[in-house]
């Protein structure tokens, strides 16, 4: 089977990365943080190491702002149900997942939707200045559309709430390992990343890094520290993670930190297969629909579309008979695409990875065109 549905999880992981899980399993498992002999301290030390790892790659404030949950979505959970109370107003763009707009159905705040403009960025920065109102507590968005691949200008967002005073969540879990984020340059205070995704880690572990505190939990429990206590500790990380955590891919994830460090360009690699994908097949006219231009600068790998004629699962219930993986549907993300027109067919989703090749590229596209 040939993986194109790396935007859901990247399905071939580095050795390295296998190797950490395999060595944490064998070498690493006791309870880091809850005895005090030797095995567990090691445990202790390499989560601290990831911490560490974590902090520096994306530049927050040290290990103990770094967070390990179970996935992306409990992060951003955390943030927004811990950080938002009644009578706050919330800035979303008109991209986001269900990870986000569900949790933000449930809390008693105001939400604006910022249009995302896919060309021009600074309309999209407008945009986002428009919707701030005198009681706006934070904005929050998507480092980059699982459904178009679109990068949103964290940067420039980033200033705006700095000149406000407007706290600035980011859900990377698109985005991380990917491209490049530096929390303190773009003056983000919540990020949260779906380690399985672009740095290459095993499912079943979250990130979030926060510069900023995390008013009320959501799960309470065990820490290891101020046991005599029935309160949660208030400080980070141990605040927000109650019970053992997931030692071996807490160890793969710092693996897969050095790995993507080490690709280099990996986005433009991964951009310049989907490029090859669209050219190839753009010219059919509308036999094949592309609804982003992924030669236009601003993109990461992420390329949907649909064939006329052809419901999106039905393509790609065909290409999985063809041997090659790929999502179709709304890929949880109902409000983009209301955006480009496509909530009720869904799309065909295809994001590949530093694994894959030009000649895998050419034998999806060589299956689309039989069609």
């Amino acid at each position: 089977m040939i993986y194109f549905d790396n935007a859901a999880t990247t399905g071939k992981k580095p050795d390295s990365v296998i190797k950490a899980v395999n060595y944490a399993i064998k070498n690493l498992s006791a309870n880091p943080g809850r005895s005090g002999h030797f095995l567990s301290q090691n445990a202790a030390a390499t989560v601290y190491n990831s911490r560490k790892k974590l902090s520096d790659y994306f530049n927050s404030d040290g290990p103990e702002t770094v967070v390990f949950t179970n996935n992306c979505t409990h992060s951003i959970n955390y943030v927004l149900k811990g950080v938002l109370k009644k009578g706050d107003h919330i800035i979303v763009s008109d991209l986001e997942h269900n990870a986000v707009m569900r949790p933000l159905n449930t809390v008693d705040v105001e939400c604006t939707a910022a249009e995302v403009t896919l060309i021009n960025d600074e309309d999209t920065i407008l945009n986002f200045k428009k919707a701030i109102k005198s009681n706006t507590k934070m904005i929050f968005c998507t480092a980059a559309s699982n459904v178009l691949g679109k990068i949103l200008p964290l940067k420039q967002i980033g200033d705006i709430c700095k000149e406000k005073g407007i706290l600035f969540g980011v859900d990377a879990a698109q985005g991380a390992g990917m491209m490049p984020i530096d929390m303190k340059n773009m003056n983000i205070d919540y990020l949260c990343i779906a380690a399985h995704k672009g740095l290459y880690c095993p499912m079943g572990l979250g990130v979030l890094i926060a510069r900023k505190p995390i008013y009320k939990t959501i799960i309470e429990g065990g820490t290891g520290t101020e046991s005599a206590a029935f309160s949660q500790p208030d400080i980070l990380p141990e605040r927000l993670e109650s019970g053992t955590v997931n030692l071996p891919a807490i160890t793969a994830v710092s693996a897969g930190v050095d790995f993507v460090s080490r690709q280099g360009r990996l986005l433009e690699y991964e951009n310049n297969l989907t490029k090859f994908f669209y050219n190839s097949l753009n010219y059919y006219g509308n036999k094949v629909i592309f609804y982003t231009n992924p030669n236009n600068e601003g993109f990461v790998p992420v390329l949907s579309f649909n064939v006329n004629g052809y419901t999106s699962n039905e393509v790609a219930n065909i290409l999985n008979k063809n041997n090659f993986a790929l999502r179709a549907g709304l890929h949880c993300a109902p409000t983009a695409h209301k955006k480009i027109g496509t909530l009720n067919s869904g799309t065909v989703r295809l994001s590949p990875s530093v694994f894959n090749t030009v000649n895998e590229i050419n034998g999806l596209i060589n299956c689309i065109k039989k069609l």
